[in-house]
């Protein structure tokens, strides 16, 4: 202390020099010891926690308008699906960064049921998702799946591949999503219950359910049965968001015995269209679920239920052409690189899309007719520099036909 400042008293606590250690002086010689210092520091540290405790976080999450317009991108039709989808995911991430649970109501994750044909965009809609929102996200097809003990994958192999795409990050894993296609082929094989084990069907749902619910985990970091020497990563499940899909065959028929029953004005013997079958399935009820073989506990876990509807010709051309990943965009951009141009005649994309409903395989059909015609023209185009054109017609669907092939023309000799 300097010898000026003794005799001084401090300007807040009143202590005289000789009781203090040091003194900080302000202007107009306000004087502040070492007490009053460490007191307000303690004073300020509670502020900064209680205010931290307290805040309500800032959201910053896209809002269900710009997930919707960033799924329109990606993925063709599908409208009502892509707004339900885009509600509840907004929903669920405001719950969880929300961080506050309310005295009087109870805010649940709303784990989503997708139902609809193979190839309608399920995978696509979950994957697209995790992208927009940059989580991480792990992808299961439930026909893998058997219960702990048995040979093949357990549920818990969904939560160490989310940790991996995670890379590792428990905290950042903790709040990704899960898709598990093909939830429809572990349901029970009949309502009543057998003595008998299924290790693929009612097993797998009641193993399913722990974490749908949110349990904490102890997971292999390098997979593998667990053992008492092996280090775990623990993983709570309460806020990972878990999308499921299937096809659901037959279910429509449930659906539309209930509506008759109930006198809705189905026939006995409902003739069933592609429209039909969508509108039945937009009806869907927990009770239908029940009986199409899931257990009430699992059906209880799925409150966020929506149907997509199987894709016309239309829809499949243009899956061919608009998106930022469409199938026709891809091929342009790999020949390009090798200065060759794709051309894609209208009646051809027609073709193409009219095969794709003949396969029964929604838009998973497109790539593969694509690259039936285009594999065998990438495999010698490297070696035809001349080539600066192809030309994909019709016949290259209907008769298996060449494409055509435009080439350079040589300077004339001058």
């Amino acid at each position: 202390m300097s010898k000026n400042l003794k005799n001084s008293n401090c300007s807040f606590c009143g202590r005289h020099s000789n009781e203090v250690e040091n003194f900080i002086e302000g202007a107009g010689g306000v004087l502040i010891c070492n007490h009053c210092i460490e007191s307000a520091n303690d004073i300020l540290k509670e502020k900064v926690k209680f205010q931290r405790e307290n805040a309500i976080p800032k959201f910053n999450f896209p809002k269900p308008s710009e997930i919707k317009r960033t799924l329109d991108q990606y993925v063709i039709g599908q409208d009502d699906a892509k707004i339900i989808l885009s509600v509840s995911v907004y929903n669920h991430y405001k719950r969880i960064f929300s961080n506050k649970e309310s005295d009087d109501v109870e805010l649940e994750k709303s784990n989503i049921l997708l139902i609809g044909p193979t190839g309608t965009g399920k995978t696509l809609l979950a994957r697209t998702l995790a992208n927009i929102l940059k989580v991480p996200f792990a992808i299961a097809d439930a026909t893998t799946l058997t219960e702990a003990g048995y040979v093949g994958d357990d549920v818990e192999t969904l939560l160490l591949n989310l940790i991996q795409n995670a890379d590792y990050d428990v905290a950042k894993a903790e709040k990704g999503i899960i898709f598990i296609d093909e939830i429809d082929k572990i349901t029970r094989k009949s309502e009543s219950r057998s003595i008998t084990r299924d290790v693929s069907g009612e097993g797998v749902q009641q193993a399913l359910l722990k974490i749908l619910e949110g349990t904490r985990s102890g997971i292999p970091p390098k997979g593998g049965r667990k053992h008492p020497e092996q280090k775990l990563l623990y993983l709570d499940t309460k806020n990972i968001l878990f999308i499921v899909g299937g096809a659901f065959e037959g279910l429509e028929k449930i659906v539309a015995q209930r509506m008759k029953k109930s006198s809705i004005g189905f026939t006995s013997e409902p003739v069933l269209k592609i429209e039909d079958s969508y509108l039945l399935l937009k009806q869907v009820e927990p009770d239908d679920l029940v009986k199409y073989g899931f257990i009430p506990e699992i059906v209880g876990r799925l409150p966020v239920i929506t149907s997509l509807h199987d894709l016309d010709v239309d829809a499949l051309i243009n899956i061919l052409l608009e998106p930022k990943n469409a199938i026709i965009k891809q091929y342009e951009k790999l020949l390009g690189l090798d200065g060759v141009q794709l051309v894609v005649e209208d009646d051809a994309l027609h073709a193409i899309a009219l095969e794709a409903k003949k396969r029964k395989t929604g838009a998973r059909a497109l790539r593969s007719i694509v690259e039936e015609i285009l594999i065998p023209v990438m495999f010698s185009l490297p070696d035809t520099p001349e080539i600066n054109k192809v030309i994909i017609h019709k016949e290259c669907i209907t008769q298996k036909a060449k494409p055509t092939f435009d080439y350079i023309k040589e300077k004339k000799a001058e």
